[in-house]
């Protein structure tokens, strides 16, 4: 219970729960607090000697990182590990939830990434570092000479929390629907007389109000008050309020505004998946909301919605010139048989993918031993001459072009004969094409492995610290950083 539902160790001291004890076993004797603190700690040392077991297997990994204060004031550096294990799985550990007192530097924040790297044995095969946009987190993973991707959810909210700033009369509409939502989430009387509405033709719904860091918020707050907008206009009209009830016309604009952010809500929700290959589907899907917001804009009546269409549109397609020239998010959209090349906005897009990867696939293929490459190689080998040598340089340098040369050209036709292959379905695994066909494509396999187990978002970090929040709480803020990370570990890999 203490792992897996998060209970305080006192659930033990608790007279209900050792009353339920007694009536289902009356010989069972409970274990202390502190018997139950034990447990969770040999528990965690078998766990992390296992998990480091399972984490030392695949050639790639990628990491999640981000940052968590709890109540008590007290910073965590938290670090998530994902990676394809055999058989085609996608895996996801928690490699700790270190807490962080020192200041957050990029130095400061490297050095201790490093130390989780080090421990867990992964320096040297990290993919990809999947961070928010915080410069101290970017400035970390130069320092750290990673790879590194920022997370889509964040991008995606600054893409979307800019545009309805820069929206005029939006922020009017939105302190309006506010307003609104808190007349009836303060008030019992307001609360009471809406549910009383609701209850005459469709089930309760709470009005929910937008929260100022996360868009998405604003557009269930939009989204819940326009479809329960009956109830809240008769609620309101029968109760002695200064707050001013949105207009029809202004439902109108609504309407046509959530119409345009849909698409993005729809697609934050997807890149946030952890137990599915995503990163690959980032710039699929963006360019999917592109052709959705284009084939909007023409049917848009109010001039709001039309300024907010425009707004986005443009916004999104600086972010997605930005993310198509970045390889470490190009290359999982090409090794994934449901997109290819048609992930990509532009042919010329998707033609500089095409050679990122194929000189990726000739890097692998040279590093791979061959003997039908090495007897090719060795053929017309030129014999060194009775001088010692003195042809040695040349013909080394000679030798070393053929091995690039050769590398390349089976490259070129690995690459092309993948990409001539018919896609596979949408709802089907590209982690199960992968695994059936590593023979057939050895070195896009191997590639494969590497990229497509990258994360499109820094979600999974952002999950535990999420169940952080329920272990320290008003009624449970004494626990100690050291049994918090036990806790958190053992919640979040078994």
């Amino acid at each position: 219970m203490v792992v897996k539902d998060l209970q305080p160790f006192s659930v033990v001291n608790d007279q209900g729960f050792r009353g339920l004890v007694n009536i289902l076993d009356p010989s069972y004797v409970l274990p202390t607090r502190q018997a139950l603190k034990a447990m969770v700690e040999e528990r965690h040392e078998k766990g992390k000697r296992e998990a480091k077991a399972l984490v030392l297997q695949p050639t790639a990994v990628s990491l999640t990182s981000d940052m968590w204060t709890s109540m008590n004031m007290d910073a965590y550096l938290g670090v998530t590990c994902h990676f394809i294990s055999d058989g085609a799985v996608l895996n996801t550990t928690l490699l700790g939830v270190q807490h962080f007192p020192k200041c957050h530097t990029a130095l400061n924040l490297a050095e201790a990434m490093g130390a989780i790297m080090e421990e867990w044995g992964i320096k040297h095969k990290i993919t990809c570092l999947v961070t928010d946009a915080a410069s101290n987190m970017l400035a970390c993973g130069r320092e750290m000479h990673l790879k590194q991707a920022v997370c889509i959810a964040h991008a995606i909210n600054l893409i979307v929390k800019k545009s309805l700033d820069e929206t005029p009369g939006l922020d009017n509409l939105r302190t309006s629907a506010r307003r609104i939502v808190t007349l009836f989430r303060s008030s019992t009387t307001a609360k009471e007389r809406l549910a009383q509405m609701q209850e005459q033709g469709r089930p309760v719904r709470k009005l929910l109000k937008e929260v100022e860091t996360r868009w998405n918020s604003t557009y269930i707050m939009l989204e819940r008050l326009h479809s329960e907008r009956e109830a809240v206009s008769a609620a309101m009209a029968s109760l002695h309020t200064e707050v001013t009830m949105i207009t029809p016309t202004e439902f109108a604009i609504i309407e046509e505004c959530l119409g345009v952010l849909g698409p993005f809500n729809e697609a934050t929700v997807e890149l946030s998946e952890e137990k599915r290959v995503s990163a690959s589907k980032i710039l699929p899907l963006l360019k999917m909301v592109s052709l959705a917001l284009a084939e909007q804009l023409g049917s848009k009546t109010t001039e709001m919605a039309k300024n907010l269409t425009k707004t986005i549109q443009l916004k999104l397609m600086e972010s997605l010139s930005h993310f198509q020239k970045t390889g470490i998010l190009t290359l999982p959209t090409l090794l994934d048989p449901r997109f290819k090349t048609l992930g990509f906005l532009t042919p010329s897009k998707a033609d500089e993918a095409v050679k990122r990867l194929t000189t990726k696939c000739a890097q692998v293929i040279s590093h791979t031993p061959s003997p039908l490459l090495n007897a090719s190689v060795h053929e017309d080998e030129v014999p060194s001459t009775s001088s010692g040598g003195l042809w040695r340089h040349l013909d080394a340098t000679v030798q070393q072009n053929r091995l690039t040369n050769n590398a390349t050209a089976d490259a070129i036709v690995e690459v092309q004969r993948y990409l001539k292959e018919a896609h596979i379905n949408r709802a089907d695994g590209p982690l199960q094409y992968w695994n059936t066909r590593k023979s057939f494509y050895a070195h896009l396999y191997i590639l494969s492995l590497r990229f497509l187990c990258t994360p499109a978002s820094s979600v999974p970090c952002e999950r535990v610290f999420s169940k952080a929040g329920e272990v320290v709480s008003k009624k449970r803020n004494r626990l100690s950083p050291k049994v918090l990370e036990q806790i958190l570990f053992l919640n979040k890999n078994n």
